[in-house]
């Protein structure tokens, strides 16, 4: 049954945050905003209001743990296996220049979530840094959206639709209807969610902060699943690429400020996040540059690296959490082959795409 309302609650989640972003788009648009500036921002956060929810019911209910997993555990998701199911279904070329200057403040937040974590906990202070960042990065992103290439920008409208000024009030009033249930929705979601991830966590005899790593982490980045690979079918491939990492973003600065500046006594960071999991999240942010930088795209094969990443990922949890036997043969085998091998060859793949350019006329 706690399992039955975990899954309920995280159909209410999607549900709502699909209404939410359906309103919050069309209303936009109604108001005459840029298709392109609703997709870099209102679609990107809109996609991410699951785990605000989450974030935010788990620190007055003092669950932290699923607040930290729930947010790295979504940019493992997200990089990881969204990116990567993409670039397998159709190799991802970029086009959206704000996308290639987005990957380096993605690798920024988390290394300021690092920093300020590193006294065990985000306090009030931390967590009105943080939202003051997405403040500055909606800005950020509305001026360099506006700069975008005729082509990018097409992408945007065909995806969302063309401005659509003047709407009637009955529409207009459809519109916020449709954002005030998509966050009612959220809210009683979450709840269900939070608490089923508490007990099923308990049941199962592993800690919050896995939980939150996994399932809470994968059930709540549905929306920007459900977004990118629809996109990627269409061949809308900034939507897709841009989706993630403007979520990522949002994650960190969004999902920890808010949760921050509504604990009581701020958001414990427990041990294991500051030596582990968020060096492991930077790790991953990090490994997108090289990507980006040769060609600006995501090959297949990259792709596919991804995948195996987040799988192997997930063993080392599940590993961890029972204290397995085969742990440390596992984590040998990624230490001293695996990783390694991956340095090798997207230093390779970065030095002769540093050639070509060289070369090129």
């Amino acid at each position: 049954m706690t399992f039955l309302w975990f899954i309920i609650g995280l159909g209410v989640l999607v549900a709502g945050a699909e209404l939410l972003v359906r309103g919050a788009s069309r209303l936009a648009l109604a108001f005459g905003i840029s298709p392109l500036v609703i997709g870099l921002t209102i679609v990107a956060f809109g996609t991410s209001t699951p785990e605000v929810a989450v974030g935010v019911k788990a620190v007055l209910v003092n669950q932290p743990d699923l607040v930290t997993g729930n947010c790295l555990g979504s940019t493992m998701f997200n990089v990881l296996l969204i990116l990567g199911a993409c670039a397998v279904i159709a190799p991802l070329v970029v086009a959206q220049q704000l996308v290639r200057l987005d990957v380096p403040i993605m690798i920024g937040v988390h290394v300021l979530l690092l920093a300020l974590g590193l006294d065990g906990k985000i306090s009030r202070l931390d967590g009105l840094i943080l939202f003051a960042g997405v403040v500055a990065y909606s800005i950020f992103a509305i001026r360099k959206g506006k700069k975008e290439s005729p082509a990018v920008t097409a992408e945007y409208d065909t995806a969302y639709g063309k401005r659509k000024p003047g709407r009637s009030p009955g529409e207009l009033a459809l519109h916020a209807g449709l954002i005030v249930g998509g966050l009612a929705l959220c809210v009683l979601g979450a709840r269900w969610m939070v608490d089923s991830a508490v007990m099923l966590a308990r049941a199962w005899g592993v800690s919050e902060l896995v939980i939150g790593l996994t399932i809470v982490a994968a059930g709540t980045s549905m929306p920007e699943v459900a977004t990118s690979i629809v996109a990627t079918f269409r061949g809308q491939r900034d939507i897709a690429i841009g989706n993630v990492v403007g979520s990522n973003i949002f994650n960190i600065l969004g999902i920890v400020g808010v949760a921050g500046l509504v604990a009581p006594d701020g958001i414990a960071v427990a041990p294991s996040v500051l030596r582990f999991d968020l060096p492991v999240a930077i790790a991953v942010c990090v490994a997108c540059l090289p990507i980006f930088f040769t060609g600006h795209s995501i090959s297949r094969w990259e792709g596919a690296v991804f995948l195996g990443y987040y799988v192997a990922y997930t063993a080392y949890l599940i590993l961890a959490a029972q204290q397995h036997d085969a742990l440390p043969a596992f984590s040998a085998v990624m230490k001293w082959f695996v990783l390694p091998l991956t340095v090798v060859t997207l230093a390779v793949v970065t030095w002769r795409a540093v050639r070509a350019r060289q070369e090129a006329p």
